[in-house]
Formats: C-alpha cells, structure tokens, sequence
C-alpha cells in the first residue's frame, strides 16, 4: 500500500514484493532529509517500530554532514561506536564507515552490540556509493525469527541465556585497544565491572572477556519481544568452513576469537544451530542501494547483515538512542 504525503513523498509498506523495509520516497529533488523528519519525527518513529526498518529515497543527503543533520533530526542521542567488535573508521562525530571486512566475504545478520549491556535501539545507513556489484545489507524481522523457532529451543535460550566469550589476540582478533578504545588495562578492567563483564589476562597482550546475556529481548516502546543476541553470528561454526579449521588448529577451543554457549558453559547443538540458520534464512529480504539512499533499522526488532561485493562501495553508519539492561525486560 501507498500513501501519497504533501511535498511529493510518498509511503509504500509493501513494494517491489517487500514488506521490509517500508519505503518513504521522495520525487522532488532537492528536498532536505533532515528537514522532512524533523517535521514529522513522530511519524517517522510509529512507521520505524511497525516496520522494523525505513528506508529513505530521493532525498538530498550527499555525504556525511548531510547524514549527520538527519541523525539530529532522528535522534538528540548519537552514539560513539563502543565494546568494538569489528573494524570501522571514524568519519565525524557519531559517523563511521560501516565494518571494513574484505569485500569478497559475507557479513551474517545480526542486531548491533546486543551482546552488550548497553546497545543501540537504532542503527542508521547511509549509502554515499553502491556497489557495482552485489553489497545489500539484507535484513530479517527479528519478531519473526522468533516466532519460527520451537518452544523449546526458545525456552532452553531463555533459561539459560548466551555465553560469549572473546580473546583479544595479536594478529588473530580486534585487538583490545581498538576494541574499547583505550590503551590503559585499568579502563578496560573499569568499564568490564561496569558492564558485568568477566575478564582475564592471559598473558600481557592477550586478554580474555567472558559475558552471559539473554537471548529474547523486549522492546521497550512496543513490548514486542525479538530474538536479540549473537548466539549464532559469534559461533565459531558461522566463520567460513577453511577459516573455522585453521583458526582451531592452532588454537584452543577456549582462545578462539569469538565463539558461543548457553549461559551455563554448555555447547549449542548442531541441530540448534541449523535451526537458527533457517529461521534467519526464512526471514531474510533485501534491496538494492541507490546513492544518496538512507536506512533506518529499529535493533531490537530487526537484524542487518553485508552481501560481498565488487566495486568501491561507500556505506556509512550512526547509532543512537542507547538503551540499558535494567531498562528492559526479557
């Protein structure tokens, strides 16, 4: 269905076959993006939280101080990027380059740091040039996810939560210095008691982090609940089959970069972990960037993931409107 709004935008929640992402076009050149949704910030929001992701068409937004004024007009709370858990350039304040992984491989979906204690309710894309080839950033109703996996995977997960654990490994992993942006061992050890982190230094440069989170989550303005964690993105069987090989031939299961468990140390079946393969399999869409595009995805509600590509494509990225375990319920 299409609503035709003043000004010539227009409101599609269903085009080309898709339901996600709703798409708000605009046919007049030249209209300012930040301008639009300052007016009409509480219309932007409702379709946002109804839809699980907005996106933006045939607005003028040229380059990062365009996407920054339309961060301002989404959001008075625009976050660093924090808790790292891939490479990403700063570009201005509040804006990065989205992850810089080699353009060949594949990014799997995932809801932004939700195996943090504090996270992004929104994460913002801004496309300053496509791919000639390939590069969507496909998206899955985490809602839906949800509802397609049995009652009783759900409920295990939920008893028992996510197990994540990382090492911090020279020439292997994100360092720990990228990762919390700092070179003191003292702020790390400050921010883990913060963020109920356990951390152990194995040696001098190599650092340990263990964290249990739960695997459903609750929106807090909607009350919708979501499959929200990095259970299945973490886990060292996502990696590409010859990379999960290597990394463990010359690594212990414990030293691995990333990998996942229950909450209670116990490992995730395969079984389970097809499952969850097919539930986001079932749930994926995606569409073709345009220059100038922006991508508005509701976090708790909806995962994003990176096709490879060919071409020099340039997508930028923001976060806001952080929100906090004790600010929520499962």
């Amino acid at each position: 269905m299409t609503v035709e709004l003043r000004d010539g935008v227009a409101v599609s929640q269903a085009w080309e076959g898709r339901s996600l992402p709703a798409l708000v076009r605009c046919a007049r050149p030249g209209t300012s993006l930040s301008a639009w949704v300052a007016e009409r910030r509480e219309e932007v929001d409702a379709l946002a939280r109804q839809a699980g992701a907005v996106l933006f068409r045939g607005f003028a937004v040229r380059g990062a101080d365009d996407f920054r004024a339309v961060m301002d007009a989404l959001s008075p709370q625009v976050l660093a990027y924090g808790e790292r858990s891939s490479p990403r350039s700063q570009v201005s304040d509040g804006v990065y380059t989205s992850t810089e992984y080699p353009a060949d491989q594949p990014i799997l979906l995932h809801n932004e740091q939700s195996y943090t204690s504090k996270w992004p309710t929104r994460i913002v894309f801004f496309c300053e040039r496509a791919a000639t080839r390939g590069g969507r950033t496909p998206l899955a109703d985490s809602r839906r996810i949800l509802a397609r996996l049995r009652p009783e995977t759900v409920a295990r997960f939920e008893r028992l939560g996510v197990r994540y654990v990382r090492n911090y490994l020279p020439g292997i992993s994100l360092p720990w210095q990228e990762a919390f942006q700092t070179d003191r061992a003292e702020d790390v050890a400050d921010y883990c008691a913060r963020a109920d982190i356990s951390l152990e230094w194995v040696d001098e440069d190599h650092l340990r982090t263990v964290q249990t989170r739960p695997a459903v989550r609750r929106h807090p303005v909607t009350g919708e609940r979501s499959w929200f964690n990095h259970a299945l993105f973490f886990h060292v069987t996502s990696l590409d089959e010859e990379v999960s090989a290597g990394l463990l031939e010359v690594l212990d299961e414990d030293d691995l970069p990333y990998n996942t468990y229950y909450g209670d140390g116990s490992p995730i079946e395969a079984e389970t972990l097809a499952e969850l393969r097919a539930a986001y399999t079932a749930e994926t869409t995606g569409f073709d960037w345009e220059p100038g595009d922006v991508l508005v995805v509701e976090n708790m509600l909806v995962a994003h993931a990176r096709e490879p590509f060919e071409g020099p494509r340039r997508i930028l990225t923001a976060m806001a409107d952080a929100i906090g375990a004790d600010e929520v319920s499962a």
